[in-house]
């Protein structure tokens, strides 16, 4: 196979931060090392050198020897680019999903998981926007404030992997989501006036589906049983369910029938004493205008 004589800058691992390999991610590490093992039997299967095939692809030998040995996560347009120059017929750039799953830290590829499979999630949150509600910008700026500070390429993995949580509200039949956000976290200028403005706009936006109840609890409501701390629950459609709140059980999530009864009762007292749904999106109506 014939490879272009234009000379270009090929990648190299300095130009792509933070797409290493998390060793801890038993997961993520087998299916980097099966993508890896693909693309050098395919490599190999048409002659091509893996010098000559880093320059048809634009990248540097020595990153494409660490792609093929499973040390590096390759990125979409590397898996498309080696598809057409091996002629692999969609074969490899269809592995792009399970790709962009290991960028994403564990932890949140594991809520995601759990947030695909639920017919029903209820948040209760009290020091920010739900990560379920959040635009990239105010993601952006409310990562970027915490300490110590993440690199820009960690910053924007995280971001990446929020976002991409909200595929929840694409799922057919839809799930029933319910929302109660304190005031203080609409309140709080995490961003500047444009980054508040367009998550308020987003907020009403997710507020008018259907399959979504948003509400808001007023600063100046009784004390309730979700000033200890977030609560998130989660139900599945074989009955089963998993919750977690940061002021009961250290903050693990839990799957006992008692706790869960814990949890849900809490959860419903504060939803039963915020703002309605209707008078909720009214109020960050308001808030908008004021912004």
């Amino acid at each position: 196979m014939s490879v272009d004589g234009e000379v270009r800058q090929l990648r190299t691992e300095a130009d792509e931060p933070g797409w290493e390999v998390d060793p801890d991610d038993e997961w993520g590490v087998a299916v980097i090392a099966t993508v890896g093992r693909q693309l050098k039997l395919r490599r190999e299967a048409v002659g091509m050198r893996a010098g000559d095939f880093g320059r048809a692809v634009g990248y540097g030998e020595d990153l494409v020897y660490k792609i093929e040995g499973g040390k590096r996560i390759p990125r979409p347009e590397y898996l498309e680019r080696a598809d057409e120059v091996l002629g692999a017929g969609g074969l490899l750039a269809a592995m792009r999903e399970d790709v962009a799953k290991v960028r994403y830290p564990k932890k949140v590829r594991d809520l995601a998981q759990m947030e695909a499979r639920a017919v029903e999630i209820g948040v209760y949150e009290n020091s920010n926007v739900a990560g379920l509600l959040q635009t990239p910008e105010y993601a952006r700026a409310l990562l970027g404030s915490w300490q110590p500070a993440y690199t820009p390429e960690d910053l924007e993995r995280l971001v990446a992997a929020r976002i991409a949580r909200q595929a929840v509200y694409e799922r057919s039949p839809a799930p029933a989501l319910s929302f109660v956000l304190e005031e203080g976290t609409l309140r709080r200028k995490v961003g500047g006036t444009m980054v508040r403005r367009q998550q308020f706009e987003r907020l009403l936006e997710v507020g008018e589906l259907s399959s979504v109840s948003l509400q808001v609890m007023p600063m100046d409501s009784a004390a309730h049983p979700g000033m200890s701390g977030r609560i998130e629950l989660l139900k599945f459609e074989d009955g089963t369910a998993v919750g977690r709140s940061d002021g009961a059980f250290n903050g693990r999530p839990v799957t006992d029938l008692r706790q869960l009864r814990i949890l849900e009762l809490r959860y419903g007292t504060i939803r039963a004493q915020a703002l309605p749904p209707g008078e909720s999106l009214a109020f960050i109506d308001h808030m908008l205008g004021e912004t």
